[in-house]
């Protein structure tokens, strides 16, 4: 089975690195640290790597247009532009539930900005949304602990999501005009392993590739569930990935060092550092939010 080579691009160390997606139109990664409040921008090119503070924790972003991106704080979307770095908030969300923050998100092919909530484990009370291009928000699932990983099928037929405290990542039937989604499946059950799955990208034969959080690895399962590649990290935590690169075969990796102790540090010393291989397969194009 082919194991390809590992890259550390980039000596972050960042506290909840998260969220990688590829902007085509300048050939750079967006990602973001979350709890060190911060929307890091990384040329792949020149190594250099910029960041905003967007003053909150911050789960998700999106492209959304030119110099500007969708943003998921804790308990709110905003716009934040690239540019200057002014962030001007769009709605409040979940403000009722101080315990929750959003988290994970990404746009659908149709521009619709998909992301989720994560809670107190003590109670199933996140949820996943999705914000239309005209403004309008609409609750498309209820009752998850940490709304995770998220993506579609190349077909743009299935839907999947995952809620990483019940180490599911499961599958939905998908209506692109109407954006919802019905027949929830359990498509992978981790249930038997010591680690949770956290964030996801889909490659163009519509296998999904998962980061494992705590499980020094991100492995790759067929449009089955089936896993057929396990790539081993040199960190304990693996957060997020997406492909990237002109010809989108270049998988970035996202990483986190919160909750480590410092012996577990030591055994991972690069935590919190993005890292990337060149495949021999080609990922999705990423999506940007469109306002009508």
């Amino acid at each position: 089975m082919v194991q390809y080579p590992l890259h550390n691009v980039l000596e972050a160390r960042a506290r909840l690195g998260e969220g990688p997606i590829w902007d085509s139109t300048q050939n750079v990664i967006y990602w973001v640290d979350i709890y060190n409040h911060r929307v890091h921008q990384f040329n792949p090119a020149t190594g250099k790597d910029l960041f905003f503070d967007v003053g909150d924790v911050v789960g998700a972003i999106a492209t959304a247009g030119a110099d500007r991106l969708i943003i998921a704080l804790r308990h709110h979307l905003a716009f934040l532009n690239t540019r200057t770095g002014v962030i001007t908030p769009i709605l409040e969300i979940e403000g009722n539930l101080p315990d929750n923050r959003l988290n994970d998100g990404k746009c659908d092919p149709q521009g619709r900005f998909w992301f989720g909530s994560m809670c107190s484990l003590e109670k199933p009370q996140a949820s996943l949304y999705r914000y239309d291009n005209d403004g309008s928000l609409h609750v498309m699932e209820t009752g998850l602990t940490i709304s995770n990983g998220l993506g579609w099928s190349p077909d743009r037929k299935i839907f999947y999501l995952t809620d990483s405290h019940q180490q599911k990542i499961y599958a939905y039937d998908f209506n692109s005009i109407t954006g919802n989604i019905t027949n929830r499946r359990i498509f992978v059950d981790l249930t038997h392993e010591s680690f949770y799955p956290d964030g996801l990208t889909i490659d163009s034969e519509g296998h999904i590739w998962s980061a494992m959080w705590n499980g020094w690895c991100v492995i790759r399962f067929n449009p089955k569930g089936e896993e057929i590649l396990r790539i081993k990290l040199p960190v304990q935590v693996p957060s997020s990935c997406t492909f990237g690169g002109e010809d989108l075969q270049t998988l970035y990796i996202t990483t986190a060092s919160v909750g480590l102790s410092q012996a577990e540090i030591e055994k991972s010393f690069y935590s919190g550092d993005l890292f990337a291989l060149q495949t021999d397969v080609t990922g999705l194009p990423t999506y940007a939010f469109e306002e009508l």
